[in-house]
């Protein structure tokens, strides 16, 4: 079958649409960067402007992405063509300028691979039990480094895109629906069982204390807020890509504001779970979380779980877990790029996929060794302007009654006189804030 015949794939239920859209935004900035975060800047101090920010960003652009995808019925590249020539403007500007949240997705994609490959390896370990044969913070960190250079992990990528590629090729319903209905669930219970373990250990109430705590000066230092606004916007997938491909899918009925602010809620859940796991499991060592990114959670992690009764246990259930959170966002990072082949190219699914996800290895096994510039880059550049560029052909471009009317489809209830002035006035400027904060201080997200 070509594209044409296969367009009519769509998500099963309104539960399989919301379960994939939370697996598109739980990442590793919910696991590895949220609480850090709220660690680096107060507590407590840190979740006040982080919870308004995601309301923001929900109800602006979580919403302003699937709806206008779900108009379209194509991805970014046909999306912005539609907004174009629906306004009586030229679709090939809209085309190309679609362009631009397409590679995005692509790019990380491509860096997701390597993150993803890593994270299978540090599951197979914990499995076999290798991963703690010296828990000493060097020996991790020396793993870390074999794992994290160019060839040193050639096989568990490769094993990440076939995982991958199994479920795409399966199409919507049967493919990435299904496997966010197994996985996503399952994160949220391992999580949860996690987060109830390191609650029993001595203490752990010097770390939920901190995290609850609200420091009046924390709150008036002006990073705390930028930080918790790059936060709330990479951990909600906004970037004009991943909500909109999901949203193509989505049926005419279902009420888009419902759909969002429940994905919004779940991401924010996630990130949540994450802290209450990690914050009091290093309060329980007496150490301060001072250090994000890979290194908590390939080498400071597996060091302080190895110093608690059943580190074994926690190790798998943690990465695991993990490697759930990182196949579901893997899988809608490429699903843009393999849409708009498809579109483009009257071509099926499984040949769309072969070509897009063979791309997306070649690249990736190349970039191993410089994959955190390459994520900086991509996040700090495309991810904003994506965002942004999307928000402006649905909200403006498109105007202001089709774009209501877009949003309304399927709801009830008629939408309140705040939807625009939220779209045009906060969230747009959001982005391009966001997008400059993140040159001046080297990303914010």
């Amino acid at each position: 079958m070509n594209y044409e015949e296969e367009r009519k794939d769509s998500f099963s239920s309104k539960y399989g649409f919301i379960l994939a859209c939370i697996g598109s935004a739980v990442g590793m900035g919910n696991i590895w960067l949220f609480p850090t975060r709220v660690s680096a800047y107060g507590g407590g101090s840190f979740l006040i402007p982080y919870f308004i920010f995601v309301i923001i960003l929900g109800f602006s652009g979580t919403i302003g992405e699937m709806a206008f995808g779900r108009a379209s019925r194509k991805g970014p590249m046909g999306a912005f063509r539609y907004a174009c020539e629906e306004s009586g403007r030229n679709g090939n500007i809209g085309e190309a300028v679609g362009s631009i949240p397409v590679l995005g997705s692509l790019s990380l994609a491509i860096g997701y691979t390597v993150v993803v490959g890593w994270i299978l390896k540090y599951v197979v370990q914990s499995l076999s039990g290798s991963l703690l044969s010296s828990p000493d913070i060097e020996s991790l960190g020396g793993l870390f480094s074999r794992t994290a250079t160019t060839s040193g992990n050639n096989f568990y990528q490769i094993l990440a895109v076939v995982i991958v590629a199994i479920i795409v090729i399966f199409g919507i319903g049967k493919g990435i629906e299904k496997a966010n209905k197994i996985m996503m669930p399952l994160f949220f219970v391992m999580f949860i069982c996690l987060a109830i373990y390191i609650s029993f250990q001595p203490g752990a109430k010097e770390g939920y204390r901190y995290m609850f705590t609200i420091d009046p000066a924390a709150i008036k230092n002006p990073l705390t807020w930028v930080y918790a606004l790059g936060q709330a916007f990479f951990s909600l997938s906004l970037a004009g890509n991943g909500t909109l491909i999901y949203g193509t899918y989505l049926s005419d009925k279902e009420d888009i504001l419902d759909s969002a602010w429940k994905v919004a809620l779940f991401d924010t859940i996630a990130a949540m779970l994450a802290a209450l796991v990690i914050i009091p499991a290093m309060a329980t060592t007496g150490s301060q979380l001072s250090q994000g990114g890979p290194g908590l959670m390939f080498i400071h992690l597996p060091h302080l779980f190895s110093t608690m009764n059943g580190g074994t246990i926690l190790l798998i259930v943690f990465f695991v877990a993990v490697l759930f959170g990182g196949v579901s966002s893997l899988i809608n990072l490429y699903e843009a790029p393999i849409a708009t082949v498809q579109q483009k190219f009257n071509l099926n699914r499984k040949v769309s996929s072969l070509i897009v996800l063979g791309l997306g290895l070649v690249i990736s096994l190349a970039i191993q060794d410089i994959v955190s510039p390459w994520m900086d880059f991509v996040s700090i550049y495309a991810c904003p302007l994506g965002a942004g560029l999307a928000a402006i052909m649905f909200y403006i471009i498109l105007g202001k009654d089709k774009s209501r009317a877009l949003v309304q489809k399927g709801r009830v209830k008629p939408i309140g006189k705040w939807l625009e002035p939220l779209a045009h006035f906060v969230f747009i400027p959001i982005t391009l804030i966001v997008f400059i904060l993140g040159i001046v201080l080297g990303g914010i997200g």
